[in-house]
């Protein structure tokens, strides 16, 4: 099992330490392949792209619209 996580990376600074989850790519449930984007989260009005880092099934523990902060599991990949 794979966690899709939100790395601290996407910070340029903390002083808005939250994102936003603004789009999945696939649904949930889906056979997604090693470096497929699946989700898309913006940042300091920055958008980036949470690429998969294994195959399998792609299972969202997130929502639309969440708010996300460095370290967030917002997906698993079985």
């Amino acid at each position: 099992m794979t966690d899709i996580s939100i790395p601290s990376s996407f910070w340029a600074s903390s002083m808005l330490p939250e994102g936003i989850l603004e789009r999945w790519r696939v649904a949930d449930d889906s056979l997604v392949a090693e470096g497929d984007v699946v989700a898309e989260v913006r940042v300091e009005d920055a958008l980036h792209e949470l690429i998969a880092s294994a195959p399998g099934r792609l299972t969202k523990l997130a929502k639309l619209n969440d708010v996300i902060e460095p370290g967030t599991v917002i997906g698993r990949i079985a």
